[in-house]
């Protein structure tokens, strides 16, 4: 009974698995990619474990738990390099023409302050 459940356990990783790869290699976009990416780890960590129940060897739990943090590493700098351009359209580079919402306050707090000195040294003679 256990066996049947492991081989359709097995069958169905597997389809997830091909399906996950597809997705992976058509996109459309790189934060789908990137999804993809992390899916396929989940799945490869899924299919050690299941490879550790049919063997009873405990050395694919272990292969397991490194799947499982490399596929976290490579999620977390995966999202890094999404945030750090744009998507592959041609447009160029991402160029930011607005400060920050956060720091559109400051920059402008900033060019005040600087015009107050200007107009303080022009009128002390600075």
């Amino acid at each position: 009974m256990l066996s049947t459940a492991i081989l359709i356990a097995f069958v169905l990783v597997g389809l997830g698995l091909v399906a996950t790869v597809v997705r992976m290699l058509l996109g459309p976009s790189r934060a789908d990619r990137v999804v993809a990416l992390d899916l396929v780890t989940v799945q490869l960590v899924a299919l050690s474990a299941l490879l550790a129940l049919s063997s009873a060897n405990s050395a694919f739990l272990d292969l397991s738990l490194v799947l499982a943090l490399i596929g976290f590493l490579a999620t977390v700098a995966f999202a890094r390099y999404l945030e750090s351009g744009p998507e592959p359209s041609g447009n160029g580079p991402r160029v930011h023409k607005e400060p920050h919402p956060e720091l559109r306050g400051h920059a402008q707090n900033e060019a005040r302050n600087e015009a107050r000195n200007e107009a303080h040294d022009e009128v002390h003679g600075s």
